[in-house]
């Protein structure tokens, strides 16, 4: 009864076959995640939705790995960082940023290293930031609509993580080579 179904597009429910569809055609597979969300097809489209939302958003694919990944990894998701690692990789983001963040230490980029910091205040304090923290991210030159989307990434992270925690979700193939386990360095 505890485990949850990975959906395929022959079983899926209605409202998940389509989206089900355009990732195995924009992708060739349909990650095993995404399977399991399809079970409650507002969930997997929510979850899309965010996606997409962030990537047509200001924040640069640096930016995006940053978030996405100081969450996954704070949260100690074993499928999303390895996940996340091969995104960032089709993206073009440079290693030694992919590895700072599965690694939990600081970035080069003091500009990155500000959003990381941030985004870890705020899952760390469930969003409650202090005056100072704000005006630290502000100096480093982020503004409010960062804010905005730093808390996007966080929901959209939170969908992820808690499906994986609780469904136990099986890496798939394509992700097995960047496998990953908390170091809990914590920074």
């Amino acid at each position: 009864m505890t485990d949850f179904p990975r959906y395929t597009l022959e079983n899926a429910p209605d409202a998940a076959q389509a989206k089900l569809a355009a990732l195995q055609k924009s992708f060739g597979f349909v990650p095993s995640m995404l399977k399991i969300m399809a079970g409650a097809p507002p969930l997997l489209n929510v979850y899309l939705d965010a996606h997409q939302a962030l990537q047509s958003s200001i924040l640069s694919k640096e930016e995006l790995t940053v978030i996405w990944q100081s969450i996954n990894v704070e949260h100690s998701c074993l499928f999303c960082v390895p996940a996340h690692t091969n995104i960032a990789n089709m993206m073009g983001v440079d290693e030694n940023i992919t590895n700072a963040l599965r690694n939990e230490t600081p970035l080069a980029d003091t500009k990155l290293e500000a959003l990381r910091t941030f985004v870890l205040s705020m899952v760390r304090k469930r969003g409650e930031v202090s005056e100072s923290e704000l005006s630290e991210f502000f100096a480093a030159g982020y503004s409010h609509e960062h804010v905005l989307l730093v808390i996007l990434g966080i929901g959209q992270k939170v969908m992820s993580n808690y499906t994986n925690h609780v469904a136990k979700t099986p890496l798939d193939t394509p992700f097995k080579k960047f496998e990953w386990a908390k170091t809990g360095k914590g920074a």
